[in-house]
């Protein structure tokens, strides 16, 4: 069965290069193993290096099998070591390097044309092994796992700092190296903010309090967001609720290899703008989920990507009303020929506390 490397190698020569140097971490350690801060990825028609400085040689040499490592110096730098490789054509990042990387590279490399890889690692990355999807999952599971304890602790007076806190440091105890993104609490008002991060508000009786978090486990990420009310939920709540509920729901049995991106979100925004909200969900219904939390494809309605089996994306429709608060539900999902099979437990019942 081909690796990643493989893969990556196979398709440099398809694109007809000789070469490419990989240093964005999440490509770099999809194509290595490395975990460390610092290092490049080169990989030429016949040839695995890895180069970095003293502090990850010994690292680099455990990790990245089928690499020769090399360190870089003052005296042998990168560019050295590129300039030996005699290649013609070499790829790059051309989403991650700045454009004061690319004019360093571009003026120390002797001979040698840079070429834009196109997103050819993040399209590798969309589809995830058998390997990948297990660590996901564990992820998934130890987010279930703070959802249902966090639930013990919610009450009013309680700030969303509070809550952040005891959600991230329950993961890590749980198992998870670091959070997937920085958390998402936002009760009351600010609920309708899609991205409100959790702030110094005290949590009061009738908040909406959207939870929106994730953690990584062996170097992937989860993502999941449930909202409840503190207290007895109010009818504007429970309407709001259920659409958002039913739009979830209604993309979740759409969600299938062969489907576009785009297609999955227009099964929840015509329920969400059939009940004349549609100005109250201004984001996408999805995306990607690996070593980033955002990555390819997208659920969106531009997004035009074909999903396929073994992709894991979020399905995470919402309504947010300025001056009230907001809903949002979301599943962290694996695409399969006939559906999706869906990791995050949680309940999704509308939970009042």
């Amino acid at each position: 069965m081909k690796n990643n490397l493989d893969r990556f190698r196979e398709k440099l020569i398809q694109e007809g290069l000789d070469g490419a140097v990989v240093y964005k971490p999440e490509n770099r350690r999809y194509l290595s193993g490395f975990t460390g801060s610092s290092g490049y990825v080169v990989v030429t028609r016949d040839k695995n290096l890895f180069i970095t400085d003293f502090r990850y040689v010994e690292q680099a040499s455990k990790q990245c099998e089928g690499f020769e490592v090399l360190k870089h110096t003052e005296d042998r730098t990168v560019y050295d070591i590129l300039n030996e490789l005699n290649v013609d054509k070499l790829g790059f990042e051309e989403e991650f390097v700045t454009f004061m990387q690319y004019e360093k590279f571009n003026n120390k490399l002797q001979d040698m044309e840079l070429v834009p890889l196109k997103g050819i690692i993040n399209k590798l990355r969309m589809i995830k092994s058998d390997d990948e999807i297990k660590k996901i999952e564990k992820a998934a599971n130890i987010a279930d796992e703070a959802f249902k304890h966090i639930l013990d602790i919610i009450k009013p007076g309680i700030t969303e700092w509070e809550v952040s806190l005891e959600l991230e440091g329950f993961m890590k105890k749980s198992g998870a190296t670091g959070t997937s993104f920085e958390s998402i609490v936002a009760s009351g008002k600010r609920s309708s903010l899609p991205h409100g991060v959790a702030s110094q508000k005290v949590i009061e009786k009738g908040d909406f309090v959207t939870l929106d978090f994730g953690c990584v486990y062996d170097g992937y990420c989860s993502d999941m967001t449930r909202t409840i009310v503190i207290g007895k939920a109010s009818d504007k709540q429970k309407e709001i609720y259920e659409i958002v509920l039913e739009a979830q729901e209604s993309a979740l049995k759409y969600i299938k290899s062969g489907i576009k991106g785009f297609e999955a979100d227009k099964i929840a925004r015509e329920i969400i703008n059939d009940e004349g909200y549609g100005e109250y969900f201004g984001h996408g219904l999805g995306h990607g989920v690996g070593l980033e939390v955002h990555e390819a494809p997208r659920l969106s309605p531009i997004g035009k990507d074909t999903l396929e089996t073994n992709m894991v994306v979020t399905d995470e429709p919402g309504i947010y009303i300025h001056d009230f608060g907001g809903v949002r539900i979301e599943d962290l999902v694996v695409v399969t020929k006939d559906g999706c099979k869906v990791l995050s437990k949680s309940p999704k019942n509308l939970i009042e506390l």
